[in-house]
């Protein structure tokens, strides 16, 4: 009897032996798996640091504020309204080329009729000594006075020495506003030309909108040339 409990005994102890020898590499095995796995796992995030590492981060570009040269303002202001352009201050141009056209325009127009009334006036005294010379010429007179006067009455206007005056005074009016004109095309060129050349030096001049207005009471003391005179003290700071 006691034989087969020793028996019993041993064949358990046997069985529960060989089943934890059997678990125990199972769960070696699964540990070693896991650790291989965590390794995998720890070497590809490795690899991905590592590339992003080796990546170059593109430099970001500031882009320079743009200021204008002054020299350079001007030799471009030597071609009216480049100035202007080159400062980017378009809205100048309207102004530029507009005085321009005006000048152009001034100067083209007396010019025009400085040498109609000065053709005119020439060939009048030409054909007035002619009628000195011979009192029956009749012709044929210059076309350039004649047409001012009516037709049919040539020898008349030729001897009238008020007519000869006004072609004379007309010839010198349209040749003293040429000459004006002139002179202002050359003031508003050379005006574009400062204003771009200033423009440029005062490009990032700071001016501030914010005008603040100070007062006071004031009170001038008697003396013995004036009275006590009382009055308010203003003062504009900019």
């Amino acid at each position: 009897m006691n034989y087969k409990i020793i028996l019993t005994l041993l064949l358990c102890f046997t069985v529960g032996f060989l089943a934890e020898a059997q678990t125990e590499p199972d769960s070696v095995t699964v540990i070693r798996q896991e650790a291989e796995v965590h390794a995998a796992s720890d070497s590809a995030v490795r690899a991905v640091l590592q590339a992003a590492d080796s990546i170059k981060v593109p430099e970001l570009k500031h882009h320079k504020e743009f200021k204008p040269e002054p020299n350079k303002a001007l030799l471009m202001a030597l071609v009216p309204g480049l100035g202007q352009i080159y400062n980017r201050k378009y809205w100048k141009l309207p102004i530029v080329y507009g005085a321009f056209m005006g000048c152009i325009y001034a100067v083209t127009w007396n010019n025009k009729n400085y040498g109609d009334y000065k053709n005119a006036y020439f060939d009048v005294v030409l054909d007035y000594n002619k009628v000195r010379e011979d009192s029956n010429y009749d012709g044929p007179w210059s076309d350039s006075w004649t047409v001012f006067v009516p037709y049919g009455d040539e020898k008349t206007y030729v001897m009238n020495s008020q007519f000869r005056d006004n072609l004379k005074r007309r010839k010198d009016y349209f040749r003293r506003y040429r000459d004006l004109s002139i002179i202002i095309t050359a003031g508003v060129y050379a005006l574009s030309i400062v204003d771009a050349y200033v423009d440029a030096h005062l490009f990032d001049f700071d001016i501030s909108p914010d005008l603040s207005l100070h007062w006071s009471p004031e009170v001038s003391p008697r003396t013995s040339q004036t009275p006590a005179s009382y009055g308010l003290n203003c003062s504009f700071k900019f």
